[in-house]
């Protein structure tokens, strides 16, 4: 969400503090009829000139523009004083993947993730959960079910190894290396990439290697293209997976990643999911009868 600007309390800031509008334009990087046209709230400005403006002013930015609810990728990018330029030039790109996110027209791709985090000054998940916000997807309303969402190659290994195996060992890094190298047909990939994705400690992977993963864990490669959790085939598809292991086990990556057709909604078996795992935390006792 943007933040709220008030140009009389601005105007009542700066007098307060004694300064003229020229000092607090040189301060800004602007010209003193910019200041004007914001004290009477004539024009705006930039969202990434309110730290500075704080900052000339000596006001905590989220005392003098306040804002509602969890930010946004536009709000991180302005509060950490960056234009959409500045942006993409950390990393190394046009401006279209940061305007397309921050419109919610077009995640970011995984290797882009941790560059901005660290421009904006906050950490992977926060940037993450902040994209979910750009895209309309509010914590409040899908808590649950965004925390057990993955995103990054690394959690998407994680997940289905996690929920795709129950009657047999799920296959080791080692084991998927093979795999991958198999299907590439040469090496692309080592046990220490792989360890280094499912750890976090990267979020970049070539095509080949993407490939490779979806032949490797039995699932479609859409999986894991940067944008999977926008297909609500492939979100319904991961959410199966944690559904059919909570209500009856058995191994289920031989599924293909096409929906469920006109059976259960992802929020619903999202429900589902967080209602089975309360239930055995009240009721330890309680075996699955399969």
């Amino acid at each position: 969400m943007p933040r709220q600007f008030d140009g009389k309390r601005v105007r009542a800031v700066r007098r307060g503090k004694d300064l003229s509008q020229g000092e607090l334009a040189a301060a800004v990087g602007v010209k003193a009829p910019a200041v004007a046209r914001w004290e009477s709230n004539q024009d705006f400005p930039k969202g990434e000139k309110l730290p500075a403006i704080a900052a000339a002013l000596g006001q905590p930015l989220d005392v003098l523009f306040p804002h509602d609810g969890p930010p946004d990728l536009q709000l991180l990018r302005c509060d950490a004083g960056l234009s959409v330029a500045d942006a993409a030039k950390v990393l190394g790109t046009s401006r279209v993947p940061v305007s397309n996110a921050e419109s919610g027209r077009r995640r970011l791709g995984d290797a882009y993730v941790r560059p901005l985090a660290e421009a904006y000054g906050v950490t992977e998940a926060e940037l993450l959960a902040a994209q979910d916000c750009s895209f309309g997807i509010r914590p409040e309303t899908s808590g649950d079910e965004r925390a057990s969402a993955p995103r990054t190659v690394g959690e998407k290994i994680n997940y289905l190894l996690e929920y795709g195996y129950l009657d047999q060992d799920a296959p080791s890094d080692d084991e998927i290396v093979r795999r991958v190298n198999e299907h590439a047909s040469g090496p692309v990939v080592t046990a220490e990439d792989i360890a280094a994705l499912r750890k976090g400690a990267t979020t970049e992977a070539s095509e080949a290697v993407r490939a490779g993963l979806a032949e490797a864990l039995q699932v479609d490669v859409a999986i894991f293209q940067d944008d999977a959790e926008l297909n609500e085939e492939v979100r319904e598809f991961l959410e199966s997976i944690r559904f059919l292991k909570s209500i009856r086990g058995g191994q289920i990556l031989g599924l293909a990643a096409r929906g469920n057709g006109a059976g259960l909604s992802a929020e619903m078996m999202a429900t589902i999911n967080n209602l089975v795992g309360e239930l055995k935390h009240k009721l330890p006792d309680v075996e699955d009868e399969g």
